[in-house]
């Protein structure tokens, strides 16, 4: 299994971090080592001052594919949730100042929180949903993924182009505006639509 995330998804949260937006989807990878479920708790690293939350809907493919057309390649995924893709910002701007690689800032364990996932059988239109994440009960993000730049059908044919999708593997499609830091003793809580499906307390 391999976690395939994806970049500046959203324009918005291009805009506030002060990004360029990209001609095609940026992608990068996390480690099994990374995922965090079934509600478990997210425990603050000591080598990060500066670690975000990105609320992002999450894919899980059901079949191996490569180079999938367009046409097909919603026969790649047959579930979804939230997740929460964990940002060591403080190192990612380091890595990113020296030209250097930024992975220690996105996949260090325990770096992607997932929900509950859904068949998306459940969902009435997948690219007019909305999802959200609240903190202590407090909405800090919210947003429709009819505003993603690159749709989950685009993104599964670009992402086939370079890695096998395999059975089992997650997609987390990217964050909308809003991210910011978290801090001990908060409670994070993920929705799409209505329905909450995840839930992770910062320690």
């Amino acid at each position: 299994m391999k976690i395939i995330a994806v970049g500046r998804n959203y324009h918005e949260h291009i805009q506030e971090l002060k990004n360029e937006t990209p001609e095609e989807p940026v992608l990068f990878l996390k480690p099994d080592t990374a995922l965090l479920k079934g509600g478990r708790d997210f425990y603050y690293p000591d080598f990060s001052n500066e670690i975000h939350y990105e609320v992002e809907v999450v894919l899980r493919i059901c079949k191996e594919g490569k180079f999938v057309s367009k046409k097909f390649a919603q026969r790649y995924f047959d579930a979804l949730t939230v997740g929460i893709d964990f940002t060591a910002r403080d190192i990612q701007a380091k890595q990113k100042e020296k030209g250097l690689p930024w992975e220690i800032a996105k996949a260090f364990d325990g770096s992607a929180a997932l929900g509950e996932l859904i068949s998306t059988d459940q969902i009435e239109d997948i690219n007019n949903m909305d999802f959200s994440l609240t903190i202590d009960g407090k909405q800090v993000q919210c947003d429709n993924t009819s505003n993603m730049i690159h749709s989950f059908e685009d993104l599964i044919c670009y992402i086939s182009k370079f890695f096998t999708l395999k059975k089992g593997d997650l997609i987390f499609t990217g964050t909308p505006a809003g991210v910011g830091p978290v801090t001990k003793g908060t409670k994070l809580q993920g929705f799409i639509e209505s329905k909450e499906l995840l839930t992770c307390s910062i320690k």
